[in-house]
């Protein structure tokens, strides 16, 4: 694929130019790779149900049919709709820095641009196994996210121009960091897996009977394409037939220095949260909207990994991690409103 550089502004002209609070037009270049997102973005009735979240979850029940001990956990599935907003907050947030050595002492501040994003996730559907009576009703917002996506104009490490800030509910709050890029038409969707590290990962396996009964229950998931296995197929699914003539690629990290994931003890002692990583593909369609410009498309994969109970694939003790790392997927694919 054909890059295309991103403008950058030059740090010295953005202080004087710093606005807070200002509602941002879609494709302010001030913006940099962050361009595209600011105002609202939602599961339009095209893209009804695009919205996937799969998560284990400790959970004492009697082994479900044909396994012959107790998991301990469920897995749990939801089906969601989706509104993803973003606001500015300031096109040149300051880092103040010096160089003191070698030669002449400068100032050498940094300067970042900032959009605020608020997520609300309402469920459609929902099913776990084992059963459970803990499920929300249809209907319920099932998730609230307030955070900020953060674009570093300058003093740029690694290449690591982008940052993504993220405050949830459950009491963790995460810094991930990564790259920007710009492409010409579509970008392919990786595969991910949805299945735990740390067992056999044969889905003839009895622990891993939860996610073998998801992969085989085709009838009540959209287009019967959800797979535990790999769950962004219902990303390249929602591409087909699309024409897209741009893309741009934001992609994040928890464990890429200096990011990471803070948790209340509780979370740490019974399902410890140790791993994000999201990928933003955002996509500008050959058909236009009612202004006559593209119309503007959003699909993200999240993978958050959560540890808890010994590791069953009997590798020695000292030589990796000793707890199992339980795939939480977030998928979606979602459009400009306005």
């Amino acid at each position: 694929m054909k890059e295309i550089k991103t403008m950058r502004t030059e740090p010295a002209k953005l202080e004087s130019k710093t606005r807070r609070l200002e509602k941002p037009k879609t494709n302010d270049q001030e913006l940099g790779p962050l361009k595209l997102l600011p105002g609202k973005w939602a599961n339009v009735p095209n893209l009804e149900g695009r919205g996937w979240n799969m998560i284990a979850l400790p959970f004492v029940a009697p082994p479900p049919p044909g396994v012959p001990f107790p998991l301990n956990y469920r897995l749990l599935v939801n089906q969601y709709n989706e509104e993803l907003e973003f606001t500015l907050v300031d096109k040149a947030v300051p880092n103040r820095g010096v160089r003191l050595a070698p030669g002449t002492p400068a100032n050498t501040d940094q300067f970042l641009v900032a959009l605020d994003y608020q997520q609300r996730i309402t469920q459609i559907a929902s099913d776990d196994f084992p059963q459970s009576t803990l499920r929300p009703p249809d209907g319920s917002t099932i998730h609230h996210e307030p955070g900020l996506w953060l674009h570093m104009i300058n003093g740029i490490t690694d290449g690591l121009n982008i940052g993504r800030l993220a405050t949830i509910p459950h009491g963790d709050s995460v810094l991930a960091l990564g790259r920007s890029s710009e492409h010409s038409g579509a970008q392919s969707i990786p595969d991910i897996s949805g299945l735990p590290i740390g067992v056999d990962q044969d889905l003839n396996n009895p622990y891993l009977a939860p996610y073998k009964h998801f992969g085989e229950k085709k009838e009540k998931f959209f287009k019967g394409l959800f797979n535990p296995v790999s769950p962004n197929d219902l990303l390249e699914a929602a591409n087909e037939g699309v024409e897209i003539e741009r893309t741009t690629v934001l992609d994040v990290d928890s464990t890429i220095p200096t990011g990471g994931i803070v948790n209340i003890p509780f979370v740490v002692r019974q399902a410890n949260a140790t791993v994000m990583k999201s990928t933003f593909w955002i996509q500008e369609l050959k058909e236009k909207d009612k202004n006559g410009k593209p119309k503007l498309r959003l699909q993200y994969s999240q993978l958050v990994m959560l540890d808890f109970f010994p590791r069953l694939d009997g590798l020695p003790p000292g030589c990796c991690p000793g707890l199992i790392q339980w795939p939480h997927v977030s998928i979606n694919t979602l459009e400009k409103v306005c």
